[in-house]
């Protein structure tokens, strides 16, 4: 998943909430599922800016990391 599919993921889960009877066993399930997602965008989002911006290592430090298959992660 992208960052914009992570943002789209925690507002469907969201949704979801909200369409749950109160007191439901599934609230915190979709909670939790829904921030995992949340700071899975803000992270994307932030690597992107890094790596169109800002040091040219550091872009590459994070996507070794994430991409280890490309050449680092460790």
């Amino acid at each position: 998943m992208n960052g914009p599919e992570n943002y789209r993921a925690a507002e469907g889960l969201l949704h979801l909430v909200e369409q749950e009877p109160e007191g439901s066993r599934l609230t915190p399930e979709y909670l939790a599922a829904a921030q995992v997602h949340a700071t899975l965008a803000l992270a994307a989002a932030t690597i992107e800016q890094i790596a169109a911006h800002g040091p040219a290592d550091l872009g590459r430090d994070w996507n070794d990391l994430i991409w280890p298959s490309s050449g680092g992660g460790q």
